[in-house]
């Protein structure tokens, strides 16, 4: 029988237990991206609570145009490695695994003015002003050109080898809920007629090449994970048309890149609505069925009851949790000794309440911008 606190490898390297906490955005480095003191006592917090794992906010990976809000951490520079590196010391002393997400925001930044997609396609939404965005709608993207994407790439790879040097585990690249990567693999962001558009495989290519550059570059134990979902930050509803069938596609060109784990997020209506399909089956269901790597199943799993579900049905190997992890640093030492969990507090969703007022967003875009490449 499978249990909460089974050790389960990733790649080469043990994780304690099942429970992963999930990335959050904190909105808590400082105005030049490096991590705070505030972001390492928040992250040891859930080492010092047992679990397994933690797998950091979205961290940009190049300063042309990945940043997506002001206040992100990033892994562009020395200040930026050298804070983390503090960070993922007091967190692997504490015998948890630490995994940087890396992110590249696309069309949907809430600080830059000018973006860049895979096409000339105005994102659905508004910004949001928890995280900084005071201008209404968002940008019309430059379509992204050859030389775009592969710059793009680059940053992932860089951002990755910072990784190393900081002392992550691992990174998990931030494939999901609208965000660059997730453009290119949606067909109504992804009108290109090049290889990067059209079919599956050809939607997944920069995925796949920036696995295959990160694999290449990285110490073999070095984890590297991907994270993908339907839904979108600024379009909740969207789900593929086809539902399993796409899943399946998807899933088989996932697992041609040899990733060290897949991380499905369903994170804003919880799982049972987010991932099921008509036909009975879901996609962590579905992606342990076709990969041959761990699969992480998130939204709403601080019901064990489910969480226990997935595991016994073999639909998934790790559990992220996020809002209630939040309420409950302490969220595995609580399930391992039958301690009542404290309910989630909406209002714990965003760290520093008050931070921005649109005069501070506006001079923070406009520093940002004179120093963008």
């Amino acid at each position: 029988m499978k249990t909460f606190f089974d050790k389960i490898p990733m790649n080469t390297q043990e994780v304690a237990n099942r429970f992963l906490v999930a990335p959050m955005t904190r909105v808590s480095a400082d105005l030049e991206g490096v991590p705070t003191i505030e972001m390492e006592e928040y992250y040891t917090s859930f080492a010092k609570g047992g679990f397994g794992g933690i797998i950091t906010e979205g961290i940009y990976t190049d300063n042309h145009y990945a940043k997506a809000y002001p206040n992100q951490p990033g892994l562009v520079n020395e200040a930026q490695v050298a804070a983390w590196k503090k960070i993922a010391s007091e967190v692997s002393s504490k015998g948890s695994v630490i995994i940087a997400q890396l992110m590249h925001a696309g069309s949907i930044s809430q600080l830059l003015s000018k973006t860049k997609a895979p096409s000339k396609i105005i994102p659905l939404g508004h910004k949001l002003k928890h995280y900084g965005g005071f201008s209404g709608s968002f940008p019309i993207p430059e379509e992204m050109s050859k030389q775009d994407i592969q710059m793009a790439i680059n940053g992932y790879v860089d951002s990755a080898l910072n990784a190393v040097k900081a002392g992550f585990n691992g990174i998990e690249l931030h494939g999901a809920n609208g965000y660059l990567l997730d453009q290119f693999m949606t067909p109504y962001l992804n009108l290109r007629t090049d290889e990067y558009g059209g079919n599956v495989e050809n939607r997944f290519r920069i995925v796949s090449a920036i696995i295959s550059a990160i694999k290449k570059a990285v110490p073999a134990d070095f984890i590297v994970g991907l994270r993908i979902s339907e839904g979108k930050v600024n379009h909740l509803a969207y789900r593929w048309e086809e539902g399993s069938k796409t899943a399946r596609e998807l899933l088989t060109e996932i697992k041609k890149s040899a990733i060290d784990y897949l991380h499905i997020a369903a994170e804003h209506r919880g799982w049972r609505e987010e991932s099921l399909y008509e036909d009975g089956s879901s996609l962590s269901g579905l992606a342990k069925e076709i990969l041959d790597c761990p699969v992480i199943a998130n939204g709403g799993l601080h019901d064990l009851a489910l969480s226990q579900e997935l595991l016994d049905t073999n639909q998934a190997d790790f559990l992220a949790i996020g809002k209630y992890a939040l309420s409950n640093p302490d969220f595995v030492h609580k399930v391992r000794n039958g301690i009542e969990l404290i309910p989630f507090d909406k209002h714990s969703l965003y760290p520093n309440p008050g931070l921005f007022s649109e005069e501070k967003y506006r001079m923070y875009q406009e520093a940002f911008e004179k120093t963008q490449i």
